[in-house]
């Protein structure tokens, strides 16, 4: 493919360089750089994309995977339309719950993809991440106010992750790596943290999308279980949540103080949602 133009792209909070490339015949693309170290990662991560779009899913086409000066690069369809999250906000609450049910019934898809049967064991991996969040919590300088329940809700229900499935996961999945195209149709972007695992796991961004609108967290949830959701559903959710919470505030410090506060306002959030954990099912779905 001939580059006529190439423009950066200054969103996001993955460490690849991102442009919006045209070719000679003014068809626009999402052109991705990463260095040459995570090329087995990278050429992965192409792979489960493929796959992904193999299923019929709206999102970006994965086109080319191929090396360059500065490592490795991926080529993927350009979406043309609005960030999801700048927009379902000031949508009414039924188009809210729609879309979210679109959402939903994608993400449900996504996991009917399995694991390898070589993947490492979910128990294991998922307390490693618990154990690395707990350990950031305990040496941040930034306490808040009845942190401890998120540690005493993983201890009480760390037994559920014993023997669960796993999947293909986007790993990311929230209303700020999805697009709302020209013919409003809701359009997922952002597989660079794809991966495997426990597929209800994948849910646990979804509180950046209850923050914002409830309605559409709502609906992705009643939509991935056609409306039945189980009650084993809630407890992991509130251990998959409870369980990234602690480090949070940790990851926010190296952005400065305005991320750190999202994250500060966004534990609040979730206490209260859970009533200091003391409920499985958060008040933004009732």
């Amino acid at each position: 493919m001939r580059i006529v133009t190439k423009e950066p792209i200054n969103k996001g909070w993955s460490g690849d360089k991102k442009y919006c490339i045209t070719n000679e015949s003014g068809m626009r693309y999402l052109y991705r750089v990463s260095s040459g170290e995570q090329q087995d990662a990278k050429r992965a991560e192409f792979h489960r994309m493929q796959q992904v779009a193999s299923l019929g899913i709206p999102m970006c086409q994965p086109i080319e995977f191929g090396f360059c000066e500065e490592g490795v690069y991926s080529i993927q369809s350009w979406i043309d339309g609005t960030d999801a999250d700048q927009v379902i906000p000031s949508y009414s609450g039924a188009r809210q719950y729609e879309y979210g049910l679109e959402a939903g019934r994608v993400l449900r898809k996504i996991h009917s993809i399995p694991a390898p049967v070589s993947q490492e064991d979910w128990e294991i991996r998922i307390n490693r991440k618990i154990e690395r969040n707990t350990k950031r919590y305990c040496q941040c300088p930034i306490q808040y106010e009845n942190g401890h329940v998120f540690m005493d809700y993983i201890n009480e229900n760390i037994h559920l992750l014993k023997n669960r499935p796993q999947a293909c996961l986007h790993g990311d999945y929230h209303m700020g790596n999805m697009i709302i195209d020209r013919e409003g149709k809701l359009c997922i972007i952002d597989f660079n943290r794809c991966d495997y695992g426990d597929p209800w796991e994948d849910f646990k961004r979804i509180v950046w999308n209850a923050q914002k609108a409830p309605r559409f967290a709502s609906g992705m949830v009643a939509g991935y279980f056609d409306d039945h959701v189980p009650t084993e559903f809630w407890k992991l959710l509130a251990l998959y949540i409870a369980s990234n919470a602690p480090g949070s505030v940790y990851w926010a410090l190296p952005f400065g103080q305005d991320e750190v506060n999202t994250m500060l306002n966004q534990v609040k959030d979730i206490l209260f949602w859970y009533d200091n954990m003391r409920t499985i099912m958060p008040s933004w779905y009732r």
